[in-house]
């Protein structure tokens, strides 16, 4: 059994929608956290995360903390989805440069433009606009960053920019992607089970 600790709203939300994508079984453990955009909430005793944040997944014998490992982990560990190229495959490279992209480069142009802290530092802004442009550019190109495929990539990047679009400039490719992204099934059933309440066992 896979069991995600899951707070509404939160980074463990994405979470939910790599388990839809993938077709497995899955428990839903909602747990408190600390929320410090608002200041709200409390950890709970409960959530095995080391820090007491989400997501954290259970698997077995297995305790995954982090968005990035997590989805690295199950994309390699139920293959039959497609998330991911398997090891060997010549696109292995481009997938894990993506992945490594959102964390290193997006997720920091993300909070800089939300904090507003790009007008007072010419170094943010120029990375800030280097990643605007690697986006537009891998989208001018195919429907997702690796083409033709949606892969688990998409789904941290596209999750990241639907969380803080207000970071970036107007364009329509990023919120025709955005769209194009939540709008698959797997993502829509994640948002419904987002918002729900109590444990759910999701098959």
């Amino acid at each position: 059994m896979i069991t995600l600790f899951h707070a509404p709203q939160s980074r463990s939300s994405r979470i939910i929608w790599l388990l839809e994508e993938l077709g497995v079984s899955y428990e839903i453990r909602p747990v408190s956290i600390f929320r410090p955009m608002t200041g709200e909430g409390q950890p709970d005793p409960a959530n095995p995360h080391p820090d007491k944040r989400v997501p954290v997944l259970v698997h077995g014998d297995a305790l995954i903390p982090e968005s990035v490992a997590i989805v690295l982990y199950l994309a390699d560990a139920f293959p039959l989805a497609g998330l991911a190229p398997a090891p060997g495959d010549a696109r292995r490279g481009a997938y894990l440069g993506w992945i490594g992209w959102y964390a290193t480069e997006l997720e920091q142009a993300l909070f800089a433009g939300l904090s507003g802290t790009l007008a007072g530092s010419p170094r943010q802004q120029r990375d800030h606009d280097a990643v605007v442009a690697r986006l537009r550019g891998v989208l001018a190109q195919g429907p997702y960053v690796m083409g033709r495929d949606f892969t688990a990539a998409d789904l941290l990047i596209s999750s990241a920019l639907g969380f803080g679009r207000r970071a970036f400039p107007a364009d329509d490719a990023l919120d025709a992607y955005i769209e194009r992204c939540r709008s698959r099934p797997a993502a829509v059933r994640a948002l419904a089970l987002d918002h729900q309440s109590g444990v759910q066992l999701a098959a």
